[in-house]
């Protein structure tokens, strides 16, 4: 859930800033033009903050993304037609990763909802958080929805910080400015704690393949905690790393790995669509249709044969013809491959399936392999 820090415009007076970029400003952060706001997209280097995540812990502003709070007597029941997920299973302290769907099925943005439980007046609670670049959209589309439901939505989006401390230290390292014992918390769980003796919600979810927390907070407090973090000794990480990091975890980008033109099914998140265990929702009849005959495309993993770099819109070729295109791609850091996602029609999706992708007018081999391309040991515990 981030959008790709490369070939962005220049910075300009008129971009957003979060409250942690003086800090970025300060630790002399390269900065970068990114979904109207202006972001670090490296500190020491997007090598070396990758592999700080891989090996200790590293943290990011990810205070630009869209948070939404939820609140009223059907939550959960309310929003069951935007997504294909039976959001019903959610237990309150639980999470899930999804998708809102046009009528085609189309992917309008992938989402995490936080289910919070039931205030004392009998109300239940949660959280969205969405893509930077879709905020406004997204608000617009939710709003319209939910006219005539008992559920009001309130945008934190400008109002909390939210920064991702993410590697196998990441929970040691936080823990020391926290309250609450982070250890029992599951992925994909969540609560409301107290860090730095101030208020937060904090998720154990994450955009890099490791273990990790990500906690909104007021800027005040979001900007002791990641001078205290750096104190600490974790890692400051920009939109390099993270771009790095999701693909290495074969983790969905949108606006490039998944549009309003790409279903689940294709893209590969048919864990997320449930139609079996929830009723009607926006998109679901294309869905059960490509259920029953399957889909002519999927989002495949590519692995190069050699240290040429396939980049997001190269063409991909079978046989001379071309028959896909590459939506993203990098030499990965850690397993020393290059890497890319691409669409391609599904008799060429099976692994061990060999492709070309066209870099600059050459072709060069690559082979489909398994998804995603790395994956931690240090996995938090699931429910």
């Amino acid at each position: 859930m981030a959008q790709s820090e490369a070939s962005k415009p220049e910075t300009s007076p008129t971009l957003l800033r979060t409250p942690l970029y003086p800090l970025a400003v300060e630790q002399k952060a390269r900065l970068t033009a990114f979904s109207g706001w202006e972001m670090p997209v490296q500190f020491s280097g997007i090598t070396a903050e990758h592999e700080a995540v891989r090996t200790s812990a590293g943290m990011f502003d990810i205070s630009h993304m869209g948070k939404f709070a939820f609140k009223g007597r059907q939550v959960l029941e309310s929003l069951q037609p935007f997504v294909p997920s039976d959001l019903k299973r959610l237990q309150p302290g639980e999470a899930q990763y999804t998708v809102l769907l046009n009528p085609q099925a189309g992917i309008i943005d992938d989402i995490i909802v936080y289910y919070q439980g039931e205030n004392e007046a009998g109300e239940q609670r949660g959280m969205i958080i969405v893509n930077a670049a879709t905020r406004t959209r997204d608000k617009a589309w939710l709003v319209a929805n939910l006219e005539g439901t008992p559920v009001s939505l309130e945008d934190l989006s400008k109002e909390k910080v939210l920064i991702a401390v993410q590697g196998p230290q990441s929970v040691s390292q936080l823990q020391q400015f926290v309250k609450e014992k982070l250890t029992p918390i599951k992925a994909f769980g969540h609560l409301e704690g107290t860090v730095l003796g101030q208020p937060a919600f904090l998720a154990r979810t994450g955009y890099t393949g490791e273990d990790g927390f990500e906690v909104m907070v007021d800027p005040e407090v979001g900007v002791e905690l990641w001078r205290s973090l750096l104190s600490a000794g974790v890692t400051p990480c920009g939109l390099g790393a993270r771009d790095t990091l999701r693909l290495e975890a074969a983790m969905a980008l949108y606006g490039q790995d998944i549009t309003e033109t790409t279903t689940p099914l294709e893209a590969g998140l048919g864990w997320v669509v449930h139609l079996d265990t929830k009723g009607d929702f926006i998109g679901r009849s294309v869905l059960e249709q490509q259920k029953t005959n399957g889909v002519e495309k999927r989002l495949v993993g590519i692995e190069m044969q050699g240290r040429h770099i396939a980049r997001h819109g190269y063409p991909v070729k079978h046989e001379g013809q071309v028959v896909g295109e590459v939506t993203s791609g990098t030499l990965s850091p850690t397993i020393g491959k290059a890497i890319a996602l691409a669409y391609v029609p599904t008799p060429l999706s099976k692994m061990g399936q060999q492709l070309e992708v066209e870099i600059r007018g050459k072709t060069y081999p690559g082979v489909v392999v398994k998804k995603p391309f790395y994956r931690s040991q240090n996995r938090p515990p699931s429910k």
